[in-house]
C-alpha cells in the first residue's frame, strides 16, 4: 500500500482510541500527529471521574513523556495550538455502556463525526484480578463495538488483542477467528454471561463471609487462573482478550473488524526514535535482572523462539490494515503482528546478546561498582528446575525454619524475606511457563 494512500485516508478523519494512556495508543497518537496533522479528531478515552482529571491524566501520562519530544521539535510553541484544535480528551469507563461517558453532547458529537474506533484498552496484567480483567478485556471488547454501531460515519473498528490468545497446532498459530463456547483443550461448557454470574456469585459469597479487601483481591487473581486453565488457557489476560474476540465475531454484524494479534510487544525500532520504552515490560524484567546479575539461572528450552516486535511496527501494522480493510462491511481481519517467521529469536541468542550488550556496558551498581555478568545455568526442564531450586533454595529455607524455631523466632524477618522471595518466582515461573517452552510461530 503506498504511503500516500494511507496519508489521504488519515486526513479529515475522526478516530477514537480507548486506553489512551497505554503504551501503544500513546505511540499511535503521536504517530498519527506527526505524519497526518491534517486529521480531523483524535478522541481520547482515559479513565476519569470528569473531565478535569482526564485532561490532567492526559497531560501528565501523555503529552509530557518523551515519546514525544520529535513533535516538539517540530512544531514548537505551536503544539499546543495543534492539540488543542485536533485532541478531544474524553473522561469515561471502557467497561460501561456508552464507554461511561457522561456528557451527551460530547457522545452525540462523536456518533457523528467518528470514522475510526481504535481499542486499545485492556489490562495486561497475566493475573490480574478475574472480575477487572473480564470486565475491561471481555466486556470492554464489547462495549467499544456497540459504541462503533452508533457511529453514523464509521470506516472501521480496529480492535488490538494478543496472538497468545491462540493455541499452538503442529507450530503454528493460525490468524482464525474465534467463535462463542470454544476453548483451547476442548473442554464443552464455556458460556460468557455464566463466567460473569459465577464471577458475581463469588464476590458476594466473599463478602457475605467479610473477607479483607486484600483477601478479595488474592482469590480473585486465583479464581482466573483456575477458570483460564479449565479451558485451556494459560493465564486469565488471554483467556479474557480470547473471549472479548469471541464477543467480536458474534456481535460484529455489519461493522467492518480488524483484530490485531501483536507477539511480546517492545521498545521502538524506528518511530518516532529508536529504544523508547515505558516501564519494565514482560520480557525486559529479565534483561534488566541480569544486567543486576540478579539472575543465577534461566528455565526454558534453549531452541524456543522469543517472538519480540517493536511497538512502532505493530503500530504501523495498525494504520495500514485500518486503511485496508474501511467500508467493508462483511470484513472481519485477522492480523497476527510478529517477527517469529521473518527473524526468528531463539532463547540462546537472547541470552547471548544479553553477555554481550551487558559485557560492554555493564550495570552501575548503587555502590558505583560495574557488574560483572557471565553465561546463566540453563534449566531446559521443570525436573531440572524442581532440583534446582530444592538445592539452592528450599533446603536452606528450610534450615533457616528449624534454626529460627531453636532461636526463639530470632531469624524470623530473614526467614519471611526468604519465603516471600521464593514463593514470588514460583508464581512467575508458574505463570511464564507455558511461554518458556512455547515453539509456535
Amino acid at each position: 500500500m503506498e504511503l500516500g494512500s494511507i496519508l489521504h485516508f488519515l486526513e479529515d478523519r475522526s478516530i477514537l482510541v480507548t486506553g489512551a494512556t497505554g503504551f501503544l495508543a500513546k505511540i499511535f497518537v503521536e504517530k498519527i500527529l506527526r505524519v497526518q496533522p491534517n486529521v480531523k479528531k483524535l478522541y481520547l478515552l482515559l479513565r476519569a471521574a470528569d473531565e478535569k482529571s482526564a485532561m490532567q491524566r492526559f497531560n501528565t501520562e501523555v503529552i509530557a513523556k518523551d515519546l514525544f519530544r520529535v513533535l516538539k521539535e517540530k512544531h514548537g510553541r505551536n503544539l499546543n495550538s495543534l492539540i488543542s484544535q485536533k485532541v478531544v480528551v474524553v473522561p469515561g469507563d471502557i467497561s460501561c455502556e456508552n464507554l461511561g461517558i457522561k456528557d451527551r453532547d460530547l457522545l452525540e458529537e462523536m456518533w457523528k463525526q467518528v470514522d475510526v474506533v481504535v481499542n486499545l484498552a485492556a489490562t495486561t496484567n497475566f493475573d490480574e484480578r478475574y472480575d477487572v480483567s473480564l470486565d475491561i478485556n471481555t466486556f470492554g471488547a464489547m462495549h467499544a463495538l456497540n459504541f462503533s454501531k452508533k457511529c453514523s460515519k464509521l470506516k472501521v473498528h480496529v480492535h488490538v488483542s494478543t496472538a497468545y490468545v491462540c493455541g499452538e497446532k503442529e507450530g503454528l498459530i493460525s490468524e482464525t477467528p474465534y467463535y462463542l463456547g470454544e476453548t483451547l483443550n476442548g473442554t464443552s461448557g464455556l458460556n460468557i454471561d455464566t463466567e460473569k454470574k459465577v464471577v458475581d456469585e463469588t464476590l458476594k459469597q466473599l463478602r457475605v463471609e467479610n473477607s479483607s479487601p486484600e483477601s478479595i483481591k488474592s482469590a480473585m487473581k486465583d479464581f482466573g487462573i483456575l477458570r483460564a486453565r479449565n479451558y485451556g488457557w494459560p493465564n486469565t489476560y488471554v483467556f479474557t482478550k480470547a473471549m472479548g474476540e469471541m464477543l467480536l465475531g458474534q456481535m460484529k454484524e455489519n461493522v467492518p473488524l480488524v483484530i490485531i494479534r501483536p507477539t511480546i510487544v517492545t521498545s521502538t525500532y524506528k518511530e518516532p526514535f529508536p529504544g523508547w520504552i515505558e516501564g519494565i515490560r514482560t520480557i525486559d524484567s529479565l534483561a534488566v535482572a541480569y544486567g543486576k546479575g540478579t539472575i543465577t539461572c534461566f528455565l526454558g528450552d534453549p531452541k524456543t523462539i522469543i517472538d519480540l516486535i517493536p511497538a512502532d511496527m505493530v503500530v504501523n501494522a495498525m494504520i495500514v490494515a485500518m486503511v485496508a480493510h474501511a467500508n467493508q462491511p462483511n470484513d472481519q481481519t485477522i492480523y497476527h503482528v510478529g517477527s517469529s517467521l521473518s527473524n526468528p529469536l531463539e532463547s540462546r541468542m537472547f541470552q547471548d546478546y544479553g553477555l554481550q550488550y551487558f559485557t560492554k556496558h555493564p550495570w552501575i551498581n548503587k555502590e558505583g561498582k560495574p557488574v560483572i555478568v557471565g553465561k546463566v545455568k540453563v534449566l531446559s526442564t521443570m525436573d531440572s528446575f524442581q532440583t534446582y531450586i530444592t538445592i539452592r533454595y528450599l533446603l536452606p529455607l528450610k534450615g533457616l525454619e528449624i534454626v529460627n524455631a531453636a532461636c526463639c523466632q530470632y531469624f524470623r524477618s530473614e526467614y519471611l524475606s526468604m519465603y516471600r522471595k521464593i514463593k514470588y518466582v514460583m508464581r512467575l515461573i508458574d505463570l511464564y511457563r507455558p511461554y518458556l517452552f512455547f515453539k509456535g510461530v
